[in-house]
C-alpha cells in the first residue's frame, strides 16, 4: 500500500508554495502540475491544495500564492486590497497579479527544480478564477511548454467582467490606454489563436452552472469553441459545468485549508480524469 505523500513548503524566488510529491514517490520523469488560487475561497495556496488536491494522479502539484494575496497582502490587509480595487481594479490587481505571477514561474520552478529534484517531466497547469488568467499568460507568452491545462471558473475575458460589474453595480469605469492594455492582454478570447500555437495545450474549462460572477461561464464557453476550431484534435479543448456550483470552491474566508467541499470534489475529479489523460505518462515500472 502506498502511504500518503508528505507536502513540502516554503518559499521559491520569493513565491510561497506548498509541494505534493507523487503518490508513489519522486521520480525524475513525473509531470508536474503547477497551480494558481482565486481570489475567492480557496485564497491561498494552501487552501487550494485542500479544496484541489489532484489525489491519485501521479505527478507533482506544485501550489503557488499569488501576489497580493495570503502571506503576501499588503500593508493594510483586505482593506488595502478593497481600496485599490474601488481605485481602479484593472490597474491595480488583475493588471500587475496576472502580470507578475505569470513572470514568476520561472525563476520558481528552476529553484524548485533544484531543491526537490523535480526532473524533467512534461508540465501541466492547474488555475482558479484570476489563478486561470495566469495560467493563460504562461501558455500565451513564456518558453515554458505546456502540455496540458485545467482551468476552473476562469478569469478568460477581463473585459467581459468590466463591462459586468458597471452594469451590476451602475457604473462607469474610467478607461486609460493602460487599462485598455491590461484587458486586451487579458482578453484570451481573441489570443485564442496565439494559445493554440504553443503546442495546442490540451485545456480543460470547468465552470459551475450557479456561478454569479460577471463574465465568467460565456468568455468560458466562447474560448472553448475558438480553440476546438484552431485545434487539430477540437476534443483537447472541453468545457464541463458543474450541476449547482458557484464561483468559490471552498467556504469563507478561505485562506486555511479546509475540508473539501461536494463541487471541489467534482471539479478535482473532472482535473485528474483530463491531467491523467493529457500528460505523457511517467516511466515509473508499474505506471501506465
Amino acid at each position: 500500500m502506498t502511504s500518503k505523500p508528505t507536502p513540502v513548503s516554503g518559499v521559491a524566488a520569493g513565491i510561497p508554495f506548498l509541494a505534493v510529491p507523487p503518490p508513489g514517490g519522486p521520480n525524475a520523469k513525473a509531470p508536474v502540475v503547477v497551480a494558481w488560487h482565486l481570489a475567492d475561497p480557496p485564497r491561498t495556496e494552501a487552501a487550494f491544495a485542500a479544496a484541489l488536491p489532484l489525489d491519485g494522479l501521479d505527478a507533482w502539484r506544485i501550489y503557488l500564492g499569488l501576489p497580493l494575496s495570503g502571506s503576501r497582502l499588503p500593508p493594510g490587509g483586505d482593506e488595502e486590497i478593497m481600496r485599490l480595487s474601488y481605485q481602479d481594479a484593472v490597474l491595480n490587481i488583475f493588471g500587475p497579479v496576472t502580470d507578475q505571477a505569470a513572470h514568476e514561474l520561472g525563476g520558481a520552478l528552476g529553484e524548485l527544480r533544484d531543491r526537490l529534484g523535480l526532473g524533467d517531466g512534461p508540465i501541466g497547469l492547474l488555475g482558479g478564477s484570476i489563478g486561470a488568467a495566469v495560467a493563460l499568460l504562461v501558455i500565451a507568452e513564456s518558453d515554458i511548454e505546456i502540455s496540458a491545462a485545467v482551468l476552473v471558473s476562469p478569469l478568460v475575458q477581463l473585459t467581459a467582467v468590466v463591462e459586468a460589474n458597471e452594469r451590476h453595480y451602475d457604473l462607469t469605469y474610467d478607461w486609460s490606454e493602460p487599462s485598455r492594455q491590461v484587458v486586451r492582454r487579458l482578453d484570451f478570447v481573441a489570443r485564442a489563436g496565439e494559445i493554440a500555437s504553443h503546442g495546442e495545450p490540451a485545456m480543460l474549462l470547468v465552470v459551475g452552472d450557479k456561478d454569479d460572477a460577471p463574465g465568467v461561464r460565456e468568455p468560458a464557453q466562447r474560448l472553448q469553441q475558438e480553440l476546438g476550431a484552431r485545434y487539430t484534435d477540437s476534443s483537447r479543448a472541453e468545457l464541463v459545468a458543474i450541476p449547482g456550483m458557484g464561483h468559490p470552491l471552498a467556504e469563507e474566508p478561505g485562506v486555511e485549508p479546509a475540508p473539501q467541499t461536494a463541487h471541489a470534489a467534482q471539479v478535482d475529479a473532472h482535473a485528474v480524469r483530463w491531467l491523467a489523460r493529457h500528460l505523457p505518462a511517467t516511466d515509473r515500472p508499474g505506471v501506465r
